[in-house]
């Protein structure tokens, strides 16, 4: 018997063997040897995350995400008989919602997580406990500094290069690691690398557009002798010196024996120059899922269809976002037991606010229905609550509606009284 179990074992053994490393792509070539990370992009910029955020639209897109993800209130509840409760006494509750570490505020912390993600599809922070094990603070790490390595006892450990203090090891319990999108799911990969060749392009088109102002907006083009020049390096340097760049504008050119200036670039229009840098914008807010008009790009937006846009991005930017953070909290900052009864959880009730009109229209028929009171009212639009003995507490109901299989009664009682 001992030996049949044994051969049992074994057998599991040989099906499942220990996972996979995780898959650190620093390179520039990645995959089916098709390059898509960190460098030289189709229009031969380099691009990496600092780079793209010198383009305008990365930096839009990158900042509304952020910042609208750390204005969120994030709260840690707890499962009642009756619902839910904010729990205002947890370590963790003021950790998430006010001060991560002495260093940052909250806001400050999950706008440096977010702008992390964005980037670099990861984000790291250190994860400092007390003798009890609860997590007491929270620091960022810069991702491009971290790697992730699988041990020989199958754990995971981080491996963290500090400019100043050296090389830091980690186990798994030691850093909250939020993922982006992967291939593994334990490590997520840079949007910003997956699309440099959208942005090397916008890039270009920027680098482009300057180049030609500087050169006080007239093309490149050929100084053309009839005779052979000694020095032609003088003569270029000369005529570069006296009409290049925007202070030399407008200058009278005086071309003598027999020179003449052939033009050889393309002119803007030529080459759609604006056409090209608008598309990039739309392109740029394709990858990070933006509506255009929450960059300042109003073409195609209208008072119509702004506020659906809107709405549009909290569900389908803004939630799955909200979503990874939740459940990386869940899973990482809490214990086993507290996971039976804790949860963290964002408030979006503010993105999702209609029109004045709109919210005093849905609170009424609330407090019609008896789902809502008074004071559920006031409470989300922040203002004070009324005193219960005042009815703010009272739950509401019209008194013409009844029970649908209570319809029809009271006239059938009339008409056996009438008979």
């Amino acid at each position: 018997m001992l030996f049949f179990v044994g051969g049992i074992m074994g057998i599991f053994k040989s099906l499942f063997k220990s996972r996979d490393r995780p898959q650190n792509f620093m390179g520039d070539s990645v995959g089916g040897g098709r390059s898509f990370q960190f460098g030289s992009a189709w229009s031969g910029k380099s691009v990496t995350e600092r780079s793209a955020m010198q383009t305008t639209a990365v930096y839009a897109c990158v900042r509304i995400i952020a910042e609208t993800v750390a204005s969120l209130p994030l709260h840690v509840y707890e499962y009642t008989k009756g619902g839910k409760e904010k729990v205002y006494t947890h370590p963790l509750y003021k950790l998430l919602h006010d001060i991560p570490n002495p260093e940052m505020n909250s806001f400050i912390m999950r706008e440096v997580m977010m702008s992390h993600l964005l980037l670099w599809g990861n984000s790291y922070s250190q994860i400092i406990r007390n003798g009890k094990g609860e997590v007491i603070a929270l620091y960022p790490l810069m991702p491009d500094k971290m790697t992730v390595d699988r041990g020989d006892d199958g754990k995971l450990y981080y491996t963290y290069i500090s400019d100043k203090q050296g090389t830091f090891i980690f186990s798994k319990d030691e850093v909250f690691h939020i993922v982006g999108l992967g291939f593994d799911g334990l490590i997520g990969h840079s949007p910003i690398a997956m699309a440099k060749n959208a942005i090397g392009l916008s890039i270009a088109a920027e680098e482009y557009g300057s180049s030609f102002f500087s050169n006080s907006g007239t093309p490149s083009g050929v100084l053309e002798h009839p005779g052979v020049l000694k020095e032609p390096e003088k003569v270029r340097d000369a005529w570069n010196d006296a009409y290049g760049g925007s202070g030399n504008a407008h200058k009278v050119a005086v071309l003598e024996e027999g020179m003449k200036f052939t033009p050889i670039s393309i002119n803007p229009q030529d080459a759609q120059f604006l056409e090209t840098r608008k598309f990039q914008v739309n392109e740029i807010c394709r990858i990070f899922r933006v509506p255009p008009h929450m960059i300042a790009d109003l073409e195609k937006s209208s008072f119509n269809n702004i506020e659906q846009q809107s709405l549009d991005f909290v569900t389908n930017t803004i939630r799955p976002w909200l979503v990874r953070i939740e459940q990386s909290i869940f899973q990482q900052l809490l214990t086993e037991k507290e996971q039976e009864t804790l949860f963290a959880k964002f408030n979006v009730d503010g993105l999702l606010r209609g029109d004045f009109q709109s919210r005093m229209s849905g609170y009424a028929v609330g407090i019609q229905n008896g789902f809502m009171s008074p004071n559920d009212v006031r409470e989300l639009e922040d203002l004070n609550k009324i005193p219960a003995e005042l009815g703010g507490d009272r739950y509401l109901c019209n008194g013409n509606m009844i029970d649908i299989g209570n319809a029809g009664k009271s006239t059938e009682g009339s008409e056996e009284n009438s008979e």
